[in-house]
């Protein structure tokens, strides 16, 4: 094979390097974007599929807590959705904090999620 040349036959879709993963939006092992639109009703499929490219992070620790309870939650509310997604815009050293309750989130939806995430991780006491 030539530097340059991808290996891929016309019309064959790339991976993402290294992970196997075609990418983001093209549903998770074993479930179908069927599967998605319908835990959503249909207009949370696009809104689902940000947010399962938001919880990948710096660390697999992070990757594996935030990506497992959102799997496990894909039927949420619009508050909660919108909730999960600001809370994504915090920085990685600050979601761990809270996650391993060294710290508390400053907001009350936060801190439910995030106690959430806890018990679906086996982590609350």
């Amino acid at each position: 094979m030539k530097i340059g040349d991808s290996g891929l036959g016309a019309g064959e879709p790339a991976k993402q390097a290294g992970t196997g993963d075609p990418g983001p939006g093209t549903g998770e092992a074993g479930t179908s974007n069927a599967d998605d639109e319908k835990a959503t009703g249909g207009s949370g499929k696009a809104k689902l599929k940000r947010l399962r490219w938001r919880c990948r992070r710096g660390t697999r620790e992070l990757d594996a807590l935030l990506g497992g309870w959102l799997a496990s939650h894909v039927s949420m509310d619009d508050a909660q959705f919108a909730a999960f997604d600001s809370l994504l815009d915090r920085q990685d050293p600050e979601l761990w904090d809270w996650l391993m309750g060294h710290a508390e989130s400053p907001r009350d939806d936060w801190q439910a999620i995030i106690a959430e995430i806890r018990r679906h991780a086996g982590l609350a006491a």
